[in-house]
C-alpha cells in the first residue's frame, strides 16, 4: 500500500494547561495564569504520527473542552478506520459534523498534514502549495497592564531583533492606551506598531478613539468593536486614513462578503477558519479584492506555530507578517522538543518532514488535565 493510502488507526488528545509569565488583556478578556490547548495525535498503520493543535480562547472562539469533546465524541468517528488519502473527504464532513469548533477542525487538518508530510518524506507547506519565503517577520503583542513589564519585554525584543508589536488597546482606559503610544513611539522608533483592540472600544466612543490612535500613524488598527457591528466598523473604516483590519468580523470563507464594506485587510487565523487549507482561501479572497492579509493567532504554543508558518510560507497574499510570539516570550515552557525557530526577529520555515519539529510527549504528561485514546 502506497503511504498516502496508509490507514489511519491512532486518535489520541490530550487538554493541556501551560503555564504562561505574565498576565494579558485583550480588549474583551483577560489571560493569565495557563492557557488551554488540546492536543492530537494520528498514528497510521506504519507507526507513523502527526500532531495538530486546538488553541481556542472562551470569549473569542470557544473552550478547550469544547474542543476536546467535539474532537473525541463528533470527529474520532470520522477519521480512524479511514484513509490518508481521503484528507479532503474527511475534512469536509468534519466541517457538516459539529457547527463551529473550528479550533478542533484545525487540530484535526494539521494533524492529517503533518501525517502525510512524514510519510512523503517533505515538510507540510510543499503539500499546501510550495514555499514562497523561507523567513516571516515575527510580532510580539504588547499587553500587559503592567506597562512596565512590557517595557521590559520592549528591551529584550529590540536586543532580538524583533521589530514589530502589536499594541493590545482598550482594556484599561483611552488615557492608558495614548500613553503607551506615546511612550513607545518616542522610545522605540525603530518598530513597526500595529494597534489591536480585540473589539474592546464601545460603539458610542469607538470613532473619537480610533482619530486619536491614528494620529500615531500605526500600520493598521485591528477590531476596535464589536465583531456584529458591521456598520460601526464600516464608518470608522471611512473616516480615518489608518487601514483598519477585521479579526472577530471574519473567521472563514464564508464571512469574506463583507470584508470590502468593513476593513482594508483581515487577520487570518486557522484556528478562525477551521484549517490550513481554509485559512490560505481567506488571504486569497482578501487579495483578489484588493486588501491586506496578515498572519494571526491564538493563545498557541510552538506545535499550532508550526502550523501557521507552514500555511503562511506557502500563502503569497500574506504579507504583513505573523504574531508567533507565545512560544519564545510567554510560555514558561513550549511542547516542542526543540524551540520555536524564531531567528533575528523572523520565523526561519522549516524544510524538515511534516511540520519540521518533533512534540516532546513528556511536556504532554506533564501538564495534561486529561487524556484519551
Amino acid at each position: 500500500m502506497a503511504d498516502h493510502q496508509q490507514i489511519i488507526t491512532g486518535f489520541k488528545l490530550w487538554h493541556l494547561a501551560l503555564p504562561v509569565n505574565a498576565r494579558r488583556d485583550h480588549g474583551i478578556g483577560s489571560v493569565e495564569h495557563t492557557v488551554d490547548i488540546v492536543v492530537l495525535r494520528l498514528t497510521s498503520e506504519g507507526g507513523v504520527s502527526g500532531y495538530g493543535e486546538a488553541s481556542p480562547w472562551v470569549v473569542f472562539t470557544g473552550s478547550a473542552e469544547a474542543s476536546y469533546a467535539a474532537l473525541d465524541r463528533y470527529l474520532r468517528p470520522l477519521v480512524v478506520g479511514r484513509s490518508l488519502s481521503e484528507h479532503a473527504a474527511i475534512m469536509d464532513q468534519a466541517h457538516s459534523a459539529v457547527a463551529h469548533c473550528t479550533e478542533a477542525k484545525a487540530a484535526l487538518d494539521t494533524a492529517l498534514y503533518d501525517l502525510r508530510a512524514r510519510l512523503a518524506r517533505l515538510p507540510v507547506w510543499a503539500l499546501l502549495g510550495g514555499r514562497c519565503r523561507a523567513r516571516i517577520p515575527l510580532s510580539c503583542s504588547i499587553a500587559d497592564p503592567d506597562f512596565a513589564k512590557d517595557l521590559i519585554l520592549m528591551e529584550r525584543l529590540r536586543a532580538d531583533g524583533v521589530r514589530i508589536i502589536k499594541l493590545k488597546t482598550g482594556f484599561k482606559g483611552h488615557a492608558f492606551d495614548m500613553m503607551r503610544l506615546e511612550r513607545l513611539r518616542a522610545d522605540y522608533p525603530e518598530f513597526d506598531i500595529r494597534v489591536d483592540y480585540n473589539q474592546g472600544l464601545h460603539h458610542d466612543v469607538a470613532l473619537a478613539c480610533v482619530k486619536d490612535v491614528a494620529q500615531f500613524a500605526p500600520t493598521f488598527i485591528e477590531q476596535p468593536v464589536k465583531a456584529h457591528l458591521h456598520d460601526v466598523m464600516a464608518r470608522i473604516r471611512d473616516s480615518v486614513e489608518v487601514p483598519l483590519l477585521a479579526d472577530e468580523s471574519i473567521f472563514g470563507p464564508e464571512d469574506m462578503a463583507r470584508l470590502d464594506a468593513i476593513a482594508d485587510g483581515v487577520s487570518v487565523k486557522i484556528m478562525k477558519t477551521g484549517g490550513l487549507a481554509r485559512a490560505q482561501t481567506v488571504a486569497r479572497i482578501a487579495a483578489a479584492k484588493g486588501r491586506s492579509a496578515y498572519g494571526g493567532d491564538m493563545f498557541e504554543s510552538g506545535l499550532a506555530h508550526l502550523a501557521g508558518t507552514h500555511m503562511i510560507a506557502a500563502t503569497p497574499e500574506i504579507t504583513l507578517g505573523c504574531e508567533f510570539y507565545q512560544a519564545s516570550y510567554f510560555l514558561n515552557e513550549d511542547i516542542l522538543a526543540t524551540p520555536f525557530p524564531v531567528e533575528d526577529g523572523h520565523v526561519v520555515v522549516p524544510d524538515a518532514p511534516g511540520l519540521g519539529a518533533e512534540v516532546n510527549e513528556d511536556m504532554l504528561a506533564k501538564y495534561a488535565v486529561r487524556v484519551s485514546e
